[in-house]
């Protein structure tokens, strides 16, 4: 396969129509693999380093008493924003018409609106300033999901989806150990965090906007609240599309109990001495992996043409964790549980993203059925702390909490597997 990065040539609407259902037909290169990579990568550092550092941080310094609460409190309200951002803009994505492309646009003016409310995010010193800043951040985060998940669909024939998928999920845990590293190492303040990974963001999209081209697209219908709900609905209704959508729900839900509160499990409960070079040496662990597994799983479900099997298995490697943590609550053990949770959710991803693109609906909504996949990706680490704010205060603590990340990535497999129409 060639290294060179070649745009995709236009197409006419009616072509694509022509072939709802399939996937495009020609392989897209390494260099394109590369570049789609480094904007996950910059993705997820910028999405999920708030989520595990700076905004517990800066909650800690703004309310050191209520910090469990308020952690809960700004990713709920948060996560609301995300629940109905994530399908109107993929509808939006979809029915975009722009010399710019629709899939660029969205990506563009979402990643500079993230970039923008993380910015924001940092000046923030009251709990209310938090939340709604960090709320606004994720409409950014939400249109630029729509832009990025849709170009799978539209750009990457089936038999290469697996490979493409750990190049989105690959970089996952290797975005958050580099932004952890970068922080403790520079001893930033939680607002300089936010400014450097915003930075960050930014620098990593420009590659692939500058050699990235869209396919264009004719005129399609006008988007009312009417015909976005039905064709919601209308979604949902696929017995197979609705049976991958709950089971990515419960497993992201399970890996986001799973690691929100692991500063405050290492600080609180564990008593371990450096909270926060514990929480490097699990995120680095949870690193190697989930990048190890990612890329194996990838490779080997495309090769042999199965998807179930590799989203179960990895799917029970995070629930193996979370029982591992329930029973046994050290830091030895923390440290095991965060390379199994980290190849579990890394193979996962890889291969349910690809699983995912194979149950869509229709071709020409595809932004906005991801949409609503995302949601079970983006929603979940934003609710898991309120949820999990609940557990940690019960007289059981923690060991509930890592218990119902068990169960809920059990769930998950069941799910899974009732998905029939893909092997």
């Amino acid at each position: 396969m060639s290294t060179e990065f070649h745009p995709p040539a236009p197409v006419p609407a009616a072509t694509v129509a022509a072939a709802a259902g399939h996937a495009p037909a020609d392989p897209v290169s390494r260099g394109w693999i590369a570049l789609f990579s480094l904007v996950w990568f910059g993705y997820w550092m910028a999405s999920l380093v708030p989520l595990q550092l700076l905004l517990p941080q800066q909650l800690e310094i703004i309310d050191p008493a209520s910090k469990i609460h308020s952690f809960a409190v700004v990713n709920a309200l948060s996560g609301l924003a995300s629940l109905v951002a994530l399908p109107v803009c993929g509808a939006l994505c979809d029915r975009s018409r722009s010399r710019f492309g629709r899939r660029r646009l969205w990506l563009t003016g979402g990643a500079l609106a993230f970039a923008a409310g993380l910015v924001v995010t940092g000046e923030q010193t009251t709990v209310t300033g938090v939340t709604l800043a960090w709320s606004a951040s994720m409409l950014g985060l939400s249109a630029a999901t729509a832009g990025l998940t849709a170009m799978i669909a539209d750009r990457v024939p089936a038999g290469q989806r697996g490979v493409v998928s750990s190049a989105i999920y690959g970089p996952q845990a290797l975005g958050v150990v580099t932004g952890i590293a970068l922080v403790s190492a520079f001893a930033l303040s939680p607002a300089s965090g936010y400014v450097v990974i915003a930075a960050l963001l930014i620098v990593c999209t420009v590659p692939f906007l500058a050699r990235f081209r869209d396919v264009p697209y004719g005129s399609g219908a006008a988007l009312s609240l009417r015909a976005l709900l039905t064709a919601m609905g209308r979604s949902l209704r696929n017995r197979d599309f609705a049976w991958a959508f709950g089971g990515r729900l419960l497993v992201n839900l399970a890996n986001s109990l799973g690691v929100c509160y692991t500063l405050y499990f290492l600080t609180d409960d564990l008593k371990v001495p450096d909270p926060a070079g514990s929480l490097l040496a699990c995120t680095a662990l949870y690193l190697v992996a989930g990048v190890l597994a990612s890329s194996v799983a990838g490779v080997l479900s495309d090769r042999l043409g199965r998807r179930r099997i590799f989203v179960a298995l990895a799917a029970l490697l995070q629930a193996v964790s979370g029982f591992l943590l329930a029973s046994f609550p050290d830091l030895t053990v923390t440290l095991v549980a965060s390379a199994v949770m980290g190849g579990g959710f890394g193979a996962y991803m890889a291969v349910d993203q690809a699983l995912i693109t194979q149950v869509l609906p229709d071709a020409e909504s595809r932004a906005q059925d991801l949409g609503i996949m995302n949601i079970g990706t983006v929603v979940p680490p934003a609710l898991a702390p309120l949820i999990a704010s609940f557990l940690i205060t019960s007289d059981r603590g923690y060991p509930l909490l890592f218990s119902c990340v068990g169960v809920a990535a059990t769930v998950g497999v069941v799910l899974v597997y009732r998905v029939r129409s893909v092997r």
